[in-house]
């Protein structure tokens, strides 16, 4: 490591704090800091954030923000910009990411995209609960974030998903959680390797 300080924030797009994406994200987090890596999870339950308006203030101004005010985008945004890697938690909605989620990855990819690809060649990777089915598509969408923002997304031994219901089911899927323990060792590896 060279001595860099590495940080990795996982966000929560759930609207249950603590509930089971928060779950699969600390065994994502739990793994990272096991390889010395500094880590921070934000619950976004409850939280005000409001959707891009296309607006493109922030080609603009260029000041790595968006040019909304008053809600949590740019304080999320500076978040991730801080960050080495990132971590994107969401539950399945309607075989998507929640709306906050949603609201988040097209303001952070415009602000991004406006400051020279400021994520550009960061960690990323998704987690996603699910009760059935869906999950895949929300992976996706947060996926195509990290790659069209210039990330490098690490693997896992499956793809990043829990199955549950109510909070702690996902407890009971034993894939589910080695798919998370596999990321987040995979994960640490892959920032080591960005920043030796």
């Amino acid at each position: 490591m060279h001595g860099t300080h590495l940080k990795v924030v996982a966000l929560n797009g759930s609207a249950r704090k603590g509930g089971n994406t928060a779950i699969l994200l600390r065994y994502v987090l739990k793994e990272l800091e096991k390889e010395g890596i500094e880590t921070e999870l934000i619950e976004m339950s409850g939280a005000k954030i409001h959707g891009c308006l296309s607006c493109r203030e922030c080609s603009k101004k260029k000041d790595r923000r968006c040019a909304q005010t008053g809600d949590m985008g740019n304080v999320y945004i500076e978040k991730m910009d801080q960050a080495d890697g990132i971590l994107l938690g969401s539950p399945t909605y309607v075989a998507d990411v929640s709306s906050e989620m949603k609201a988040l990855i097209d303001r952070a990819c415009l602000v991004s995209k406006a400051n020279g690809s400021m994520f550009r060649r960061k960690a990323g990777a998704a987690v996603v609960a699910v009760r059935r089915a869906g999950a895949i598509h929300a992976f996706d969408a947060l996926n195509n974030f990290f790659l069209i923002s210039e990330m490098i997304v690490p693997g896992s031994s499956y793809w990043n998903i829990g199955i549950g219901r109510e909070i702690g089911d996902v407890e009971k899927d034993e894939e589910g959680i080695q798919t998370m323990k596999t990321l987040g060792q995979n994960m640490a590896w892959l920032l080591k390797k960005i920043n030796s």
